[in-house]
């Protein structure tokens, strides 16, 4: 089903919420566990990890004497300060202010641009066709659904260890690297980009090359990390690593009931990210726009910039002005999860299970959060972590209720779901606590 006979259907929020199937196996060629998915989360916190995101996301590469132009109109980043060697989360909205995508940019040459994961790829490629841009544009959705071998190999080394085992593969003097910036390095005698990057707290980088030298690579990276306690990730444990690092995917693409993206919903097709969305969770409303969300409630507002024009400017300016929810994280209360693997072993309905570490079937999870019995969230994201011994979820929440160390409750289990992927059950009640995000210390800058 494309986006156009979601739309049609007159109800995209049961059409979202039926659809979904095999979620937790949205890494097509990385196997979910390489050992065991508890072992290797620990491993990022511990020693080391290295991760395979080869086969992860759809890369995009803008070329032309408007790359820049095109992206800046798009984003709703300053593109003062970006110099070839940096890279930037670009974030992109609809004219609603709604959040379509974000990703890591990197900036190659006064006109090049490549994003090794970007979740707007198919927004930036709509406005090319549509636009007058002076650019090419390259796009690779790298799965197994599609044809062959990708262009690169990503790869991405984090942990305490990280250091030693990288010293192993390469001379580079990575610490000359900052954050959020890239060179071209010798990694096991390949050229490959560096860049000070990862999808964890811990200190690491991310690694892009010639994906013909992938095994090269990643069998030396392996070695050296033999003495240093290196597991490489599966799936499970690498979807657990964002939470902690307080990063959301977009949610629902804010296609729908918006006069201003009929033309983009037409464009899709029935194979694209955003036709194949999902969700699941208790929040339930009639009214699709209610699972749309904006850059601040994502934690974004530092990355807005308004010294140049750039689509959905005017309604974040308002948002800006006078937010209304903020990004937090929840740690939810160990007896009542505990609680609710009790109810499976006892007379009477039992509860939703909680499936670990991370996700079950749905692409995006909304789950009410309450404050005395009023809706003042939505979690998100919700992920065991062995060093807080406990579920931790991200919660766009209202900004009165953000202070860390405030008692919430938050409602677990789909009422009257149509997906035949959600068992029988009753809704329960967890509390939690509000947190910082970051919910772990972020030693990604290396200090």
């Amino acid at each position: 089903m494309d986006p156009e006979e979601i739309q049609a259907s007159g109800d995209p929020v049961e059409v979202l919420r039926r659809k979904g199937g095999d979620y937790t196996n949205n890494f097509p060629v990385v196997p979910n566990e390489i050992t065991n998915w508890l072992d290797e989360q620990r491993a990022v916190t511990e020693t080391v990890s290295l991760a395979n995101l080869s086969h992860h996301m759809t890369s995009l590469r803008v070329t032309g004497p408007d790359a820049e132009t095109l992206l800046r109109d798009l984003s709703v980043n300053s593109f003062e300060h970006y110099e070839v060697g940096t890279a930037k989360q670009l974030v992109m909205c609809n004219p609603n202010g709604h959040i379509i995508g974000d990703g890591p940019m990197l900036k190659l040459a006064a006109d090049e641009y490549y994003s090794a994961g970007m979740l707007a790829a198919n927004w930036v490629r709509y406005n090319v066709e549509t636009g007058e841009y002076d650019v090419e544009i390259e796009t690779e959705p790298r799965t197994s659904a599609q044809a062959g071998d990708p262009e690169k190999f990503v790869f991405q080394v984090q942990g305490p260890n990280a250091r030693p085992v990288l010293e192993q593969v390469t001379d580079a003097d990575l610490d000359s690297i900052p954050f959020y910036s890239f060179d071209t390095v010798e990694l096991a005698g390949v050229e490959a980009i560096a860049l000070g990057h990862g999808m964890s707290t811990e200190f690491g980088f991310e690694f892009i090359g010639p994906f013909e030298q992938a095994d090269h690579v990643r069998e030396a990276i392996v070695e050296a990390g033999q003495d240093h306690g290196l597991r490489q990730l599966g799936s499970k444990a690498y979807h657990t690593l964002s939470v902690k690092l307080g990063w959301v995917p977009p949610g629902v693409p804010p296609l729908y009931d918006v006069e201003e993206m009929a033309g983009y919903r037409a464009w899709l097709d029935a194979d694209s990210r955003e036709a194949t969305y999902s969700i699941d969770g208790s929040f339930v409303s009639e009214d699709i726009t209610d699972y749309y969300m904006d850059p601040i409630e994502l934690g974004y507002e530092k990355l807005i910039s308004f010294d140049h024009d750039f689509v959905g400017r005017e309604a974040l300016e308002a948002k800006v002005e006078d937010p209304d929810r903020t990004l937090v994280s929840l740690a939810w209360d160990e007896a009542d999860v505990i609680d609710v693997y009790a109810s499976l072993f006892r007379d009477g309905p039992s509860n939703k299970l909680i499936e670990l570490p991370r996700i079950g079937w749905g692409r995006a999870n909304y789950d009410e959060v309450l404050k005395d019995g009023e809706l003042v969230g939505l979690s998100h994201s919700r992920s065991y972590e062995y060093d807080a011994g406990t579920i931790i979820s991200l919660c766009s929440i209202d900004v009165d209720h953000a202070d860390p160390g405030t008692e919430v409750t938050l409602v677990w289990g789909d009422e009257d779901s149509p997906n035949p992927k959600v068992e029988r059950h009753e809704q329960t009640e967890i509390s939690a606590t509000v947190g910082t995000v970051p919910y772990s210390p972020d030693r990604r800058k290396g200090e």
